[in-house]
């Protein structure tokens, strides 16, 4: 039985060499799988050695676990609980729906994934290859609540958008017809002014007190 204790974090460029080892062993595309460094998990063991790896790529409210690749596959199921840990907390960070992959170990079935039917596929990410054999699902959400919730927080703001476009509007006009007011009222008095002047001036002036 093995004791040793596993934990999982997101790849760094120093993690670089142990994950194109890893991915040699598997026949991995390396050009490929460099560019998408920042999606990999890596686990390691307690002396902080890489032992293996997975992709999490995410496409709007679904993501693929992909490109899972170990030293010793002897230890894959012992170091697979860490990873599926940290994926799970990204799922529920990101408010992911479903879940996506064409990885065949056991380990992803154990853990919710089935084979998916053809209405899964409805949704999924136009990036990903459908069409790839394979395909296990795991739905974390309903997407249908989720499409309609977001159409009508959609619509709210939408709403508040237009609320506050008709306030600002109003306000604008207020402030018009204030400046106006005070515009009017300020050349009355000018005007009125310049006739008691005038007046003065003319001998006509107010009578005495």
């Amino acid at each position: 039985m093995i004791s040793m204790k596993f934990q999982a974090r997101r790849a760094t460029l120093d993690d670089l060499p142990a994950l194109k080892t890893l991915w040699t062993t598997m026949n991995f595309s390396l050009g490929d799988l460099e560019k998408q460094l920042t999606e990999f998990q890596v686990v390691t063991d307690e002396t902080g050695h890489v032992i293996g790896a997975v992709g999490f790529q995410m496409s709007a409210k679904h993501a693929r676990v992909h490109s899972e690749a170990f030293g010793d596959f002897g230890l894959a199921d012992h170091a697979r609980p860490a990873l599926w840990q940290r994926i799970q907390t990204f799922a529920t960070n990101h408010g992911l729906a479903r879940l996506w992959t064409t990885e065949n170990s056991p380990f992803w079935s154990r853990n919710g994934f089935v084979s998916a039917k053809e209405e899964d596929f409805t949704n999924m990410p136009a990036r990903w290859d459908r069409l790839a054999s394979g395909w296990l699902t795991l739905k974390l959400k309903d997407e249908e609540a989720i499409a309609s919730l977001d159409k009508e927080f959609a619509l709210f703001v939408e709403t508040e958008k237009q609320h506050s476009a008709d306030v600002l509007s109003k306000t604008k006009m207020l402030k018009t017809i204030v400046i106006t007011l005070i515009t009017l009222v300020a050349l009355a008095f000018g005007a009125a002014m310049i006739w008691l002047l005038i007046k003065q001036k003319s001998g006509g002036g107010l009578p005495p007190p």
